[in-house]
């Protein structure tokens, strides 16, 4: 195994790190990326099969779990009930749970609800009169569009108050910062606490759904619970906070990346109908995705793509460098939205795949086309840049004006 070094807070890597992918593809299957300390496949066929093979898993085997700093003890009390960090029967649970409300049904009638909400934001846009004419910054489009969207929709179906959008973003941003290779003792700290207030408020108003039902996912997970699945409150804590994570933040991080791509390139504005729409959508998650790495532990002594590991390893998995194999893809490095559609690895795969990806794939079908059509003339008005938070591949902010 060949060793490489990349400083993932690189800002030349943090904006494009695809040409570094290509050079981890050319040093072998299995590279040792020595700043993340870790082993990680690039190849499409490489990341697909790590991500379906059962010999590797999110949950560490017994007897390695690392223990938890105490500063970041209330961060793990969530964590560690999640069903994104679990395995086995315990993971099948809380899966099939969660799916019976993430049923293609519920979610297509979700629809008409999504193209208001995509109205009523655009309806708020500032007009040109109010955008600053002396240095014709436009406005922020993420802000102003595209992280409002999910929020809203994901609270609507678990059934969270929308006045809560801004203060649940902000609890979800620090929680998930801490998932960034090598963060700052800051960052942690600051996602312990939201975490422990995120638990206090979804304890709170899940003992209120008990004593008042409703027609959303919480009340679903409730009923469950007391049917005798023995969901304990902890487990429904856990399984609330991902869903409002994960049914935000990449989708916001998708419809940004989206804007930014479409613009560039200049895409025929054909390329959002009906007909074309899907294919499009799939480009644009394989061409440039949300999220660019998961890490898996080894689960037993074994040998996979000629490289030897041992139980209690860890892989990583780089779904931004699959998505770019020049193997797997004729101009892996071109967008192109006519392409023939095929499962790119954006939403990972196996059995944590992520049971959002339609309500993703929905909300970019539904806001797409609506901004395109309302805002026919939109342009960007800087050269977009991404965060310095490369694992979550998102924008820092995405100005644009709309005449």
């Amino acid at each position: 195994m060949k060793t490489i070094l990349q400083d993932p807070k690189c800002p030349s890597f943090v904006q494009d790190p695809y040409a570094f992918y290509d050079t981890l593809r050319d040093l072998g299957p299995i590279t040792y990326w020595q700043d993340l300390d870790l082993p990680v496949i690039a190849s499409y066929d490489g990341v697909t099969m790590g991500l379906r093979d059962r010999r590797f898993g999110r949950e560490a085997p017994e007897g390695f779990r690392p223990a938890h700093p105490e500063h970041l003890r209330a961060f793990y009390d969530v964590d560690d009930h999640s069903m994104l960090e679990l395995e086995g029967d315990r993971h099948k649970r809380l899966r099939g749970l969660v799916l019976r409300a993430f049923t293609s049904r519920r979610i297509k009638e979700l629809a008409p609800e999504i193209t208001q909400t995509c109205h009523e934001l655009i309806d708020a846009f500032p007009t040109d009169a109010f955008q600053n004419a002396q240095t014709d910054d436009g406005f922020d489009l993420l802000r102003a569009y595209a992280t409002p969207l999910p929020i809203r929709i994901i609270s609507k179906l678990l059934g969270v108050p929308e006045d809560m959008g801004d203060q649940l973003l902000a609890w979800s941003n620090a929680m998930v910062a801490v998932y960034t290779p090598n963060c700052s003792i800051e960052t942690q700290v600051a996602a312990s606490n939201a975490a422990l207030a995120f638990s206090d408020f979804m304890r709170a108003y899940i003992d209120k759904r008990r004593l008042t039902p409703a027609d959303d996912l919480i009340s679903h997970l409730i009923a469950a619970e007391e049917d005798g699945d023995k969901l304990s409150t902890d487990e429904l804590i856990a399984t609330c906070i991902l869903l409002l994570n994960a049914g935000h933040e990449a989708t916001v991080h998708s419809i940004g990346i989206a804007v930014k791509t479409l613009r560039e390139h200049q895409t025929p504005v054909e390329m959002l109908s009906d007909i074309a729409i899907d294919g499009t959508i799939e480009e644009l998650l394989r061409y440039d995705p949300p999220l660019h790495l998961f890490q898996r532990w080894v689960n037993e002594d074994t040998t996979f793509l000629g490289q030897d590991f041992k139980r209690g390893d860890k892989i990583g998995l780089l779904l931004g460098a699959a998505n770019r194999d020049y193997d797997a893809w004729d101009d892996a490095g071109v967008f192109d939205p006519t392409r023939k559609v095929k499962q790119n690895t954006a939403f990972g795969g196996g059995i944590h795949f992520c049971v959002g990806a339609p309500l993703a794939r929905l909300e970019m079908r539904i806001a797409l086309p609506v901004l395109y059509e309302r805002c026919p003339n939109l342009r960007l008005t800087e050269t977009p840049r991404y965060a310095n938070t490369w694992h979550f591949h998102g924008l820092e902010r995405l100005m644009v004006k709309t005449s």
